[in-house]
């Protein structure tokens, strides 16, 4: 009788290893018979975002063949030749002469295994022992942003000391503060810049808390409990500079609290940057006229002639979207996922380094757009008369000489109403009979006291726009930076 070779066949398959839509083998072949479908492999393949981290990849792998080397789990001589040939292929890779990243791999993780193992053989494939692609690049990731965010803070302070020095030059340079877009009180120049420095001082101290929080390594926490192997967790952790290794193995390879922290500083920073650009728009106004900025920090229009548009700080603004949005992104990415790994979590660099690199491009760009500016003191300063900036400094002026204060405000407030009705612009343009029909404490020292200069000198408390202490400040968050 003869045999049924088909159904044979189906129950006897053909073990193959599975392999991707151009022939390279992946590290789960083991068990799947399958092939991928090109499409579904290209879906799932993340190297065009991961390949950034090939050298964090490197390091990682480098120090856990090391420490797998000294703990005798596989030969010394095979970790040597492991970190040696690492250390080639990172030069290699560097030149771009004789070794580039192949984008059809499915990770960068895989694709330097494969060149491992294509020109060691075995000593390459040992170097996974006690290791997952889960903890891996956990480290990855980490290491990553230990070399990333330090340069990204550099950067930060760059701007912060630029708007420093900016506000160094104008402590005196007398302007209208704000509240609600209407004029408020008398302040400076200087004072407003150097109350931005204070937000982007306190962002970068930000990074510095998300740092130390992600300066575990999670190298030896394997799949998500860890190995059976005796794997030397602290002296890996140290070979590549982590302060400690991670507590839990199941939470190493689930975490990302520190990716959404740093998302959340870079979108907390970029949304700095984008109010103190609609101040900078407004001010760029014809209706503001505070300040200028340098003709290659503008643009024209296609139609209008006369155009100068303030296009690169509303582009700064604009972009300050694009870094909520990942912010957003990356919750909701997380917030449904079971503990520990899920492929979900295969998304969460895209959105980061996006953030990390539109929050440098942008303290960039904001630095030079405002290291070139110039500012029309006289009009700041003429903005500063009308609109009755003294009323406060009147209302403490009678509180000074023993009124309480509820009874100073509507005193001042009434005053103000006096000045309108009778077209006048400035409480000083009311004689002082005038002013003693509402309070007998009015004396003539009262005019001297509600000039701009006076009000802003007056206000000398710590914090204050007075130019003594805006100067204090700026010293303070120039030794803050340095200190970091």
């Amino acid at each position: 009788m003869k045999k049924n070779t088909r159904s044979a066949a189906k129950k006897n398959p053909v073990q193959k290893e599975p392999v991707s839509s151009k022939g390279k083998s992946v590290l789960w072949a083991g068990r799947l018979s399958e092939k991928p479908e090109a499409q579904a492999f290209a879906f799932q393949s993340s190297i065009n975002i991961d390949k950034r981290l090939v050298f964090d990849d490197i390091a990682g792998s480098k120090a856990h063949a090391a420490m797998l080397g000294k703990q005798g789990i596989i030969p010394k001589d095979s970790a040597s030749k492991i970190v040696k040939e690492l250390d080639r292929i990172a030069v290699e890779i560097k030149s771009g002469a004789t070794l580039t990243i192949d984008t059809s791999s499915e990770d960068i993780h895989s694709f330097l295994e494969a060149i491992l193992t294509e020109r060691l053989g075995d000593a390459g494939k040992m170097v996974h022992a006690g290791r997952s692609r889960n903890d891996q690049v956990a480290v990855d990731f980490r290491l990553y942003l230990k070399r990333k965010v330090p340069r990204l803070q550099a950067e930060l302070s760059a701007a912060t000391i630029v708007l420093l020095d900016i506000a160094q030059l104008h402590v005196t340079s007398i302007m209208p503060g704000y509240t609600h877009l209407q004029r408020a009180q008398p302040v400076t120049l200087g004072f407003h810049l150097t109350a931005w420095c204070a937000a982007l001082e306190r962002d970068f101290s930000r990074f510095n808390s998300a740092l130390a929080r992600l300066d575990e390594c999670p190298l030896g926490s394997g799949a998500l409990a860890g190995s059976t192997l005796p794997l030397d967790r602290k002296a890996t952790a140290q070979n590549l500079g982590f302060s400690r290794p991670t507590l839990n193995a199941m939470d190493a390879v689930a975490d990302r609290d520190f990716v959404l922290e740093l998302s959340s500083v870079c979108a907390i920073t970029m949304t700095h940057l984008s109010r103190f650009c609609e101040d900078i728009v407004l001010w760029a106004s014809e209706e503001f006229k505070f300040i200028d900025l340098a003709e290659s920090w503008s643009t024209g229009s296609s139609i209008m002639p006369q155009k100068k548009n303030p296009d690169f700080a509303e582009l700064i603004r604009g972009k300050s979207a694009r870094t909520v949005g990942n912010l957003v992104t990356l919750f909701t990415l997380l917030k449904g996922l079971p503990y520990a790994y899920n492929k979900d979590l295969q998304e969460d660099k895209e959105s980061l380094f996006d953030s990390i690199d539109t929050l440098s491009v942008c303290l960039r760009m904001f630095a030079g757009m405002m290291k070139s500016a110039g500012f029309n003191l006289k009009r700041m300063k003429a903005s500063c008369s009308g609109g009755f900036l003294e009323a406060t400094d009147t209302a403490e002026y009678l509180v000074r000489k023993g009124m309480p204060f509820r009874a100073a405000h509507e005193t001042a407030a009434l005053i103000v109403r006096d000045c309108i009705e009778a077209g006048q612009k400035h409480i000083a343009d009311r004689t002082i009979g005038e002013l003693k029909n509402k309070s007998k404490l009015f004396e003539e020292d009262i005019y001297k006291a509600i000039t701009p200069a006076a009000c802003v000198k007056a206000r000398d408390l710590p914090g204050g726009p007075a130019p003594k202490e805006v100067r204090r400040q700026i010293k303070t968050l120039r030794k803050k930076l340095q200190a970091r």
